[in-house]
């Protein structure tokens, strides 16, 4: 993917000269940078559930800073559908990570467009390597919070199924009772995708940059 887009960007070691070459790699690296910003515009991920019942379906977007319905009162829908069966309430304020997530695409963004002006590889492959890292976590956390909510089930609730888990699927569809759930990527993580894309792409040049110069 990383070769399609050097291609698309006609990026040729052999044709651009030294300082051009410095040049785009330190605006690809700010770029990216910007770009990342872009993850607060769009849901990051998408649950969406079908039903005989609910044959239009419902939906849960999630975001870097919150968690929404489809469409207005899906969220409380689902909430009340889950207490039938003892899943948790979704209180969106009370998720912690709701309210990292903002604070550290912030600080990706403005260490990525320092890194830009900096414009040094070692830089770019931290910012990188630390931004996988923790995208990374994310995607384990969001995990665990999905095995939480489907596996610590009120005793109590009105139907109960035993041996019976409602874990949403990571990635994919997976039919829970009469429910089909289907869990996808949304808009802000194909941004973020990009965002990766643009710095990896920055750093290839920065490599070969210094490959030529070493050459000489």
């Amino acid at each position: 993917m990383l070769e399609v887009l050097l291609n698309c960007l006609s990026i040729n070691k052999e044709v651009i000269p030294g300082e051009k070459m410095k040049n785009l790699s330190k605006w690809l690296m700010i770029t990216a940078a910007v770009i990342l910003l872009g993850a607060f515009l769009f849901p990051i991920w998408n649950i969406d559930l079908r039903a005989p019942q609910y044959p239009e379906g419902l939906g849960l977007r999630i975001w870097v800073n919150q968690i929404t319905g489809q469409k207005e009162g899906d969220l409380n829908l689902i909430n009340n559908l889950n207490h039938y069966i003892g899943m948790k309430t979704i209180h969106p304020e009370s998720i912690p990570e709701l309210k990292v997530m903002p604070y550290l695409i912030v600080i990706f963004s403005v260490m990525g467009i320092a890194f830009g002006l900096f414009n040094r590889k070692w830089l770019k492959i931290f910012w990188l390597a630390l931004l996988l890292l923790v995208l990374s976590y994310g995607l384990y956390d969001y995990y665990l919070w999905g095995y939480d909510y489907g596996h610590n089930l009120d005793p109590r609730a009105p139907i109960r199924i035993p041996g019976m888990t409602y874990q949403p699927p990571l990635l994919g569809t997976k039919q829970l009772l009469n429910m089909n759930a289907k869990s996808v990527p949304s808009i802000g993580t194909y941004i973020i995708t990009l965002s990766i894309l643009l710095a990896a792409a920055s750093t290839y040049l920065s490599f070969k940059k210094e490959k030529r110069i070493d050459g000489i």
